[in-house]
């Protein structure tokens, strides 16, 4: 068969593509001509606009978050400079040769890596690796692969880690607050980032600043009103009960009853914010200020202000209690032992329930009520946490016998420990109620006199009986100072009613009872069956706290002159 021959292009066709070669050909020599030599101005403008765009980038420049410190300056919250290794999958996705140099580098996978780039091909930004360590992040860098850079950020540490975490609280890998006081005032601490205009390489190294642009805003200093050295007391006596007694919780708040600043305030548990990978939420609340419970016989020194304020009574009025138990209702109320006749002190002194209940059951309905609310229960303590309870006030139109007994010694209303804490300050403060307060202040501020000077003195030396011989308090007191306070043990709610064996432990007082300097409150939740009496859990941990609390502060012992003389014998003492 015939070979067929080619068949020759038509002239046509090549003249038209030999056409449009020329036309294009004009085109390039004309912009060319247009750019060097025709409009010189508007040619070297446009290419520096061009350059411009491939080598001038704006730059963000971090802000320093605001410094946390306690009251003296220690350091609670730090920000350190860290780099966060970031790449454009763009360009890394024509490069897969350096994948495995890059994934050794930044000690990860080399699948994982391959994913990130695969998966984010049309991206343009992709972290690697967050907070790294410059020295770190620089070895990376050196690497010279094109579409992997750095990013400066700033990273929170935490110096007192778990002894000061509820109340600090910690940030997002972002900066950014999200438990404490590091969300309250987020917006103080922050600060405002700032830009600056650089020229980078091809590499996309930075070559030099152009401008300086908008400058950096740290973030605001924030002094807590805590002392690291209490704070660092009352967490490791907490944490020593806690084991000792085999409870499920506590927490401890330490007060200035003059200022109503938070000199302490911990919890347990507790965790330690900067090493989260354990954490849960349950250990992230301040239990201080967000959990509440009812404060039981806490709260019967309040039912005696009632009582005083009324004018039926005195320290000294008897109160028959015989036969040692009450019938309201039906209900019966009994005291561990029957007391007889005792006088108001003495119902504070053996924490007597027949003598409380008698006491508010001949009182006015709503009297006891209106006190409880004087003393801030049911309201916030304005102190501006983030999640802080402003407990339960139960207000009722008429109150049953039983139900006006039970609140007369802390049951049918719940409080936090700072709200306990901030009650007793008032006795403590001669009957002025201020504002508890987690920042540092140079003044105190304006308190408001709630109860008269004269009762809360009076209540103050009734409550010195409770740690002294014959109260329920004894292991509360201490060698130097005298202590005011008073126990407090409460069955737990539970569905259907009350447990018969769990209990919260609890103790509330201040020192030196002559002058209150401090008040504290110790709330112990679910301690061992063998010890659950608040004189037993709770004030130990009191005494050990306020004790070095009060010789940290510098101030004098009241009890100092009594113990002089007791320790000198008769016919012994030295010639002068």
């Amino acid at each position: 068969m015939k070979k067929k021959s080619p068949q020759p292009v038509p002239v046509w066709r090549f003249s038209i593509a030999v056409m449009l070669l020329m036309i294009l050909l004009v085109l390039v020599v004309w912009r060319a001509l247009s750019l060097q030599v025709l409009d010189t101005d508007r040619g070297y403008d446009f290419l520096q606009r061009q350059s411009i765009a491939s080598s001038h980038r704006t730059e963000i420049i971090p802000a320093y978050r605001g410094l946390i410190s306690d009251r003296n300056g220690e350091p609670l919250a730090v920000s350190t400079p860290v780099d966060s290794i970031w790449m454009d999958p763009r360009r890394l996705i024509n490069n897969p040769e350096s994948w495995s140099a890059l994934a050794r580098a930044l000690d990860m996978p080399l699948a994982q890596l391959k994913n990130k780039i695969v998966n984010n091909r049309s991206r343009g930004f992709i972290y690697l690796r967050r907070h790294l360590p410059p020295a770190s992040a620089k070895k990376i860098l050196e690497l010279g692969i094109g579409g992997v850079k750095s990013q400066r950020e700033y990273k929170r540490f935490y110096p007192a880690a778990e002894v000061a975490s509820h109340l600090v609280g910690f940030t997002n890998i972002d900066g950014r607050g999200q438990e404490g006081m590091e969300l309250a005032l987020d917006s103080l601490l922050k600060g405002e980032a700032g830009s600056k205009r650089v020229l980078r390489d091809l590499k996309g190294h930075i070559i030099r600043d152009i401008d300086q642009g908008k400058k950096a805003s740290p973030g605001k200093e924030l002094v807590l009103s805590i002392d690291l050295r209490l704070q660092y007391l009352a967490y490791r006596e907490l944490k020593a009960a806690l084991i000792r007694s085999g409870a499920k919780s506590g927490s401890m708040v330490v007060l200035d009853s003059r200022t109503g600043e938070v000199l302490a305030m911990v919890n347990q548990p507790s965790y330690n914010p900067n090493n989260r990978e354990s954490l849960r939420p349950y250990m992230m609340r301040n239990r201080a200020m967000t959990d509440v419970f009812e404060p039981g016989s806490t709260v019967k020194p309040l039912t005696v202000v009632a009582a005083l304020e009324s004018g039926k009574y005195r320290p000294d009025t008897k109160v028959d209690t015989n036969p040692g138990y009450i019938r309201v209702g039906r209900k019966t109320l009994l005291d561990p032992v029957n007391y007889g006749v005792i006088d108001v002190t003495k119902i504070l002194t053996k924490s007597s329930q027949v003598g409380i209940s008698k006491l508010a059951l001949s009182l006015d309905e709503q009297s006891v009520w209106d006190t409880f609310r004087r003393f801030g229960f049911g309201q916030s303590t304005d102190s501006g946490f983030p999640g802080e309870s402003a407990g339960h006030l139960a207000n009722r139109a008429k109150w049953r016998p039983i139900e006006r007994a039970n609140f007369a010694f802390g049951y049918g209303l719940s409080v936090t420990p700072l709200q306990l804490a901030q009650a007793y300050s008032v006795l403590a403060n001669g009957g002025v109620l201020r504002p508890a307060t987690l920042l540092r202040q140079q003044q105190a501020v304006a308190g408001e006199q709630v109860i008269s000077a004269v009762i809360a003195a009076q209540v103050v030396t009734m409550l010195e009986t409770v740690t002294q011989s014959g109260g329920t308090g004894t292991r509360a007191a201490l060698a130097a100072y005298s202590v005011a306070g008073k126990t407090g043990t409460v069955h737990k709610a539970t569905k259907g009613g009350y447990s018969d064996n769990r209990y919260r432990a609890i103790f509330a007082g201040m020192a030196p009872a002559s002058n209150p300097r401090l008040v504290a409150v110790v709330m112990i939740d679910e301690p061992d069956e063998s010890r659950y009496h608040g004189g037993e859990s709770a004030a130990p941990v009191f005494s050990r706290v306020m004790g070095d609390a009060l010789r940290l502060l510098d101030v004098t012992p009241d009890k100092l002159m009594t113990t002089k003389q007791q320790s000198v014998k008769p016919g012994r003492r030295k010639s002068a």
